[in-house]
């Protein structure tokens, strides 16, 4: 049952009623922040690629950064928007400075103090949760690969705190519309780590390269949380640090919170039974599974995560309830617009993955320890991620209208079911499947990513029709999307005939040809289409010259 939308709104009743569309910039600074991390990200990928090759450091080096981030996931960004930010953009909406300043100080406090503990716990305990997460490792054999885990994962549990704290000031600095610093600033950890790479990788001891990379993360995440801080500061005019007792806003924070931190248990759950299942494949496979997530979530960030995260912060600042049928239509507008952009710019990305795949990991991962070899069975990898790309993307938005209507159980059932069948899925396709018909155990990883994409089918289609039930008909329309999938097709087989028909030789000049063909084609026949997305983008870019 979905929670009303009046119960957990500000104790200020409003002033005004606002049902028009508000102002789409949001996503752009969001995109454009994200966008600056990505890119320094994939830089560092790049590095890191060279560096460690596909080695048991890689393989270390992913477990280890994926078992602390349980914090990031259950406490992190997607927690704090889905409980905090309705709560408290209502607040800065209404002009009520006192509330919001004893509600920010309070998510604040009883943040910090969660995380804190959540450090200790695991600094501590790194070796039996290693144990437990990636049981694998605890074959014979695996020894080192487990022993340098168990290393790097007490070190980066620190970072993870402070990636936490860093989704709080990413919570108020949304809710003021201040999009584009929350996202860039994550760029800072990168150079970090870019830097330490530099530093450090031609060090003929990789442990020694993955260990100096960790302490470098840390140091990033510091970085990060202390550079929005004072931008925070002079945003929440009356900030009160205290556990919030009895303070209404911060216990409607709480109670949307509940439901949210459970579903992002589920989805923690899934990426623990994701390193669970690559425990059990070859030797070195999980890093390149790491590299591989790298890629993946470059679109997903991009235009996922940016629409998504702007759509939640704008919609918050709308007056209205469920049963309002300006309200809702407010919702359908900005809902059906958000997924038109997200399928514009996502369906040609998924495209490059299956047929371009090969040219891309290329272009972005070759070099030092990364070779020809590597780049094929990660390719085969991305191409698996590029199953569920759509879905997961749109997803992300449904979900975030979810919590407009501070409903975080349904998002929560939903994510349960495909969490269910990501498991079922991932052991058949990545384990048994290639044992069954003799294959290769190697190419059980992009089952493994397939699989995934199946079961993000399944929670997307859950969300559009239950949503469908609650504010009216949603979605994309099938022609358009198949005018999408089409100039992408057409655009992939161009950019394929680019690279039978010259002689590139380097990897990268290659790459950076036949990726900016395939981009033009593209953006080229989309236009021919009348498409409206399309249209837009070469109005703008004609502004600009």
């Amino acid at each position: 049952m979905s929670i009303p939308a009046t119960d957990n709104s500000a104790t200020v009743p409003p002033t005004r009623r606002s049902t028009s569309v508000p102002r789409r910039s949001g996503a752009v600074f969001v995109a454009a922040g994200i966008f600056l991390s990505r890119i320094l990200g994939l830089v560092r990928t790049h590095f890191l690629t060279g560096a460690l090759g596909q080695s048991i450091a890689a393989d270390a080096w992913v477990y280890a950064s994926r078992i602390p981030n349980f914090l990031n996931n259950l406490f992190g960004e997607g927690s704090l928007s889905a409980s905090f930010i309705p709560v408290y953009a209502s607040l800065v909406r209404d002009g009520n400075e006192e509330e919001a300043g004893r509600t920010a100080g309070a998510v604040a406090a009883i943040l910090g103090l969660i995380v804190a503990v959540g450090v200790a716990l695991g600094v501590l305990f790194a070796g039996p949760i290693t144990s437990v997460i990636a049981s694998g490792l605890n074959e014979p054999g695996r020894e080192a690969t487990r022993a340098l885990t168990i290393r790097l994962t007490r070190i980066l549990f620190p970072s993870a705190g402070l990636v936490v704290m860093c989704a709080w000031c990413l919570g108020v600095l949304n809710s003021h519309r201040r999009f584009f610093m929350s996202y860039a600033v994550q760029g800072l950890s990168n150079i970090v780590l870019i830097i330490a790479l530099l530093i450090f990788r031609h060090s003929p001891d990789l442990a020694h390269i993955v260990t100096m990379v960790a302490w470098a993360s840390v140091v990033g995440a510091a970085l990060m949380f202390l550079v929005q801080l004072p931008r925070v500061l002079s945003l929440v005019k009356r900030l009160r640090i205290s556990l919030g007792r009895g303070h209404e806003p911060t216990r409607a924070v709480i109670r949307n919170a509940i439901p949210a931190f459970v579903g992002r248990g589920v989805n923690q759950i899934s990426a623990f039974i994701d390193l669970w299942i690559a425990s059990y494949l070859p030797s070195t496979l999980a890093g390149l599974l790491g590299y591989s997530q790298n890629l993946y979530m470059l679109p997903v960030s991009l235009f996922g995560m940016s629409i998504s995260a702007a759509e939640l912060a704008e919609m918050s600042h709308v007056h209205g309830s469920a049963g309002d049928e300006a309200y809702t239509a407010t919702l359908r507008a900005r809902l059906d617009t958000g997924l038109r952009r997200i399928a514009f710019f996502v369906v040609p990305s998924a495209m490059a993955f299956f047929a371009l795949g090969g040219v891309v990991v290329a272009l972005i991962f070759e070099g030092g320890r990364f070779g020809r070899s590597q780049s094929q069975l990660t390719w085969s990898i991305v191409a698996g991620s590029g199953v569920g790309l759509l879905a997961a993307t749109m997803g992300r938005l449904y979900s975030s209208t979810y919590y407009v209507l501070r409903d975080t159980k349904t998002p929560l059932k939903y994510a349960a079911i495909r969490v269910t069948l990501t498991t079922i899925l991932g052991w058949l396709l990545a384990i048994w499947v290639p044992r069954w018909f003799h294959i290769n155990p190697k190419w059980g990883a992009a089952g493994l990513t397939a699989s995934a994409g199946m079961a993000a089918w399944v929670e997307f289609t859950l969300l559009r029709r239950t949503m469908n039930k609650r504010i009216g008909r949603t979605g994309v329309a099938a022609a358009f999307t198949t005018k999408l999938w089409f100039a992408a097709a057409v655009s992939a087989a161009v950019g394929w005939g680019v690279k039978l028909l010259l002689p590139f030789h380097q990897p990268i000049f290659a790459g950076a040809i036949i990726v900016a063909v395939y981009g033009a084609a593209y953006f080229a026949l989309t236009a021919a289409f009348r498409i409206p997305e399309s249209r837009q983008l070469f109005k703008r870019a004609r502004s600009l010259l």
